[in-house]
């Protein structure tokens, strides 16, 4: 299993427009984007005690949690992730979904996903047996992705992170969604085993230290 390097700061709008400026001129920008970004919409899983969350905000040091996810509202490509952490570094692992499956799960119809033949959704079923892990919420937001091939680095400029409350209809395209508490700007930082300088000094900036800001946790301030 491999695992990467991540940071994570909130940033000012400022400090992105500085970013974005920077990085186009070093990076090239994901081939994904619709232009310069993607709409990203993830659907996040936790028990009725809120394990993914309090280990999140306690700063467990192996923690893991669950997501659906799919971008630019095309529910042609649906993926289930999981994505863990360990003494600092991270790691995921995906699955696809089809999008009757994606609702079956919304829906609270698990029985058929021990025979899916993908292990991870297996994992999942396990998970939603065990431990009650059910959907949680939805987190919307746009992201602006930048890839540096050298040590694998990829740098993403994520805004308007918009939260379901307590909604988990994912594939409803009308599902009302809220800003999160602060209207937050996170720049995400990963890599594999050594950062080039050159994106080190790029993604520098004043009075801004690495924090553990959780786009999940934050969706989840209202409740």
């Amino acid at each position: 299993m491999k695992y990467r390097q991540e940071w994570k700061h909130e940033i000012s709008y400022g400090d992105m427009l500085a970013l974005r400026q920077r990085l186009a001129a070093i990076a090239k920008r994901d081939s994904h984007t619709d232009g310069n970004s993607y709409e990203v919409r993830s659907l996040y899983f936790d028990n009725q005690a809120d394990k993914a969350l309090r280990e999140k905000i306690e700063g467990a040091n192996i923690r893991e949690k669950f997501r659906i996810r799919f971008y630019n509202w095309d529910t042609s490509f649906i993926r289930l992730e999981k994505k863990s952490k360990a003494n600092g570094l991270c790691h995921k692992e995906s699955a696809l979904l089809e999008k009757m499956q994606a609702q079956a799960i919304v829906d609270g119809d698990y029985g058929w996903m021990p025979q899916s033949g993908a292990p991870l959704i297996a994992e999942l079923y396990s998970k939603i047996a065990a431990q009650g892990l059910r959907p949680k919420t939805i987190v919307d937001y746009t992201r602006e992705p930048f890839v540096f091939s050298p040590g694998n680095v990829r740098v993403t400029l994520d805004y308007h992170i918009r939260t379901g409350l307590r909604s988990t209809d994912f594939l409803n395209p009308s599902c009302v969604t809220v800003p999160a508490m602060g209207s937050p700007i996170i720049l995400e930082v990963k890599w594999d085993e050594c950062l080039p300088d050159i994106i080190r000094d790029a993604v520098q900036l004043k009075g801004c230290r690495m924090g553990a800001f959780s786009k999940y946790a934050a969706c989840r301030a209202y409740g």
